[in-house]
């Protein structure tokens, strides 16, 4: 990875592109800096710290620390994530929609992105107005007439929206994906306070050597196996009849189809990680009776509970096999093979081709959807066995750090392929 950024810095345009992200995280990070107006920081920072092994300390990880402080950057990507997700599920729901993807081109992609911004925007204000109830509960606004809520609401708005415009200026002019480097920034920003409080854990006998130990060799073993995966894939043997157009003969060729296990990424653990923080949402809004029925009921779903973890298992797997339904159609690529004279050997091109695709995609989608509940709930389960706290949040994070880095040095490998770069190329 190193050796390919390196490599890229020595092309002048290339380096002008990773200049051009590095100057993005800059003006992301500094945003950090600045804090809405009418909120007592130190204390919101204290109250957080009883929430660190909380789902608000998962959000305020994944949002760079924002969250805690009540920065303008507190919402970080997540409207704009989550205006994506509502996009790609109209785009089913809604045939208009999809024929304007599909028949439309550039143009119905450009639409669809406006919409996109639209709905980020509405979310962005609905999210600001519910951290502001939170910060209300916590009893850490000097203000709270009806101009300061105003205020602090847009603020937030202002600044997800700032990001997301970041994120298409790293789209058109840098390299990769933005809102994905982005989100992997605000992630590594976390790493720093992270080492510290494990430095100071060890030095007040709050965590021992072996436990410091084992923390960071699972979450090496972690690291490896999330690499493996999200680069394992199941290739599809295809074979190109022969063809003779006048004098020239073409096809004949023998390829393959190439399957990833981990198809759908990170997304089905951020959408279920969206629903099943509902019961918590309504709870921080609500003050239950108790012993009652709901009170009852947000216990049970408290983060790290069995309930927990088996809904937010059974959520991974939903939502990793409507993804991989969405971005992989068997009977699409069977009717694209049968066009170009490509058939699967011991398979007749059409409907048996179609079925045979279609059952291979099953069972990898199952490892895959398998491999992402793991991975995200396999920390939850730690914390409670083993009283490793520190790990509730890691799988998750780990899982989008990896994801990133690999797809950015693939893109950086790509721009230098085009660029037909000799030292790659040997």
């Amino acid at each position: 990875m190193l050796e390919t950024i390196k490599n890229a810095w020595k092309i002048p345009d290339l380096r002008k592109k990773l200049l051009f992200v590095i100057g993005c995280i800059v003006v992301y990070r500094f945003g950090y800096t600045i804090f809405v107006p009418y909120v007592d920081t130190r204390a919101l920072t204290e109250a957080f710290k009883a929430q660190a092994d909380t789902l608000i300390g998962y959000f305020n990880v994944l949002s760079g620390g924002g969250f805690s402080q009540a920065s303008i950057f507190a919402l970080s990507v997540y409207p704009y994530i989550n205006a994506s997700i509502i996009m790609q599920l109209l785009q089913i729901a809604i045939p208009a929609l999809e024929r304007m993807v599909k028949d439309g081109g550039e143009e119905g992609r450009k639409k669809i992105a406006s919409i996109t911004r639209y709905v980020t925007i509405a979310l962005a204000i609905l999210t600001g107005f519910s951290y502001y109830m939170l910060l209300k509960s916590y009893q850490v606004l000097t203000r709270t007439d009806l101009w300061s809520a105003i205020v602090i609401i847009l603020t937030f708005t202002a600044g997800s929206a700032f990001i997301m415009w970041l994120g298409e200026q790293i789209n058109e002019k840098g390299i990769g994906n933005g809102i994905s480097i982005i989100l992997f920034c605000g992630i590594v920003s976390r790493g720093p306070s992270m080492v510290q409080s494990m430095v100071e854990g060890i030095k007040s006998g709050s965590l021992d050597i072996f436990k410091t130990i084992l923390i960071l060799l699972i979450a090496i073993a972690m690291i490896a196996f999330i690499v493996f995966i999200t680069n394992a894939e199941r290739r599809i043997p295809v074979q190109y009849a022969k063809r003779v157009v006048g004098r020239k003969m073409y096809g004949g060729q023998s390829t393959n189809l190439p399957m990833k296990v981990n198809m759908a990424g990170v997304m089905p653990i951020i959408f279920a990680s969206t629903i099943i923080t509902v019961p918590a949402t309504i709870g921080s809004f609500l003050t239950p009776k108790e012993g009652g029925f709901w009170d009852r009921f947000l216990d049970a779903f408290q983060q790290g509970s069995p309930a927990y973890i088996i809904v937010y298992f059974l959520l991974i797997l939903g939502f990793a096999y409507f993804y991989a339904t969405i971005q992989f159609n068997p009977i699409e690529v069977a009717n694209n093979l049968k066009k170009n004279g490509g058939f699967i050997p011991g398979f007749r091109p059409g409907k048996p081709t179609s079925d045979f695709i279609k059952k291979v995609l099953n069972k990898i989608t199952l490892m895959g959807a398998l491999f992402l509940s793991v991975v995200a709930i396999f920390p939850l389960v730690m914390s409670n066995v083993k009283g490793m706290s520190g790990l509730a949040i890691g799988g998750t994070s780990v899982l989008i750090l990896v994801g990133v880095a690999l797809e950015t040095v693939k893109a950086i490998e790509g721009q230098m392929l085009m660029r037909h770069y000799k030292g790659f190329l040997e």
